[in-house]
């Protein structure tokens, strides 16, 4: 069972996301030109902050972008993802599972 985030909870990591994220970013794009020129294995600082994300249940789906999803459920029941993107300012928006990034709608969530 995941994590289940709050806008609050979700809101108030933010800062540390953004490291990771920007971590992620940093550290893949290194370990490309490594493995470009021959060396091999992921950056230590790469690895810790994809673990990070993990035990918090924080899904990164690009790491290009930093698009990030948070586990939430609703008082509905409903559950749906909390999402932001590395360069927004303010965690704004969310998106059921089945519609993804498209579906974005801007926070807060009314329930059903």
């Amino acid at each position: 069972m995941p994590r289940f985030w709050t806008v609050d909870e979700a809101r108030a990591y933010l800062p540390r996301l953004r490291e990771l994220v920007e971590r992620v970013r940093d550290g893949a794009l290194a370990t490309e030109r490594v493995r470009g020129n021959g060396g091999s294995g992921p950056d230590a600082g790469l690895d810790e902050a994809l673990s990070e994300l993990s035990d918090g249940d924080i899904i990164l789906r690009d790491t290009e972008t930093g698009l990030i999803d948070f586990h939430a459920v609703g008082s509905d029941g409903v559950v749906y993802y909390l999402c932001w993107r590395l360069g927004e300012d303010e965690l704004g928006w969310w998106h059921l599972p089945e519609e993804g990034f498209p579906g974005r709608k801007p926070l807060p969530r009314e329930s059903a």
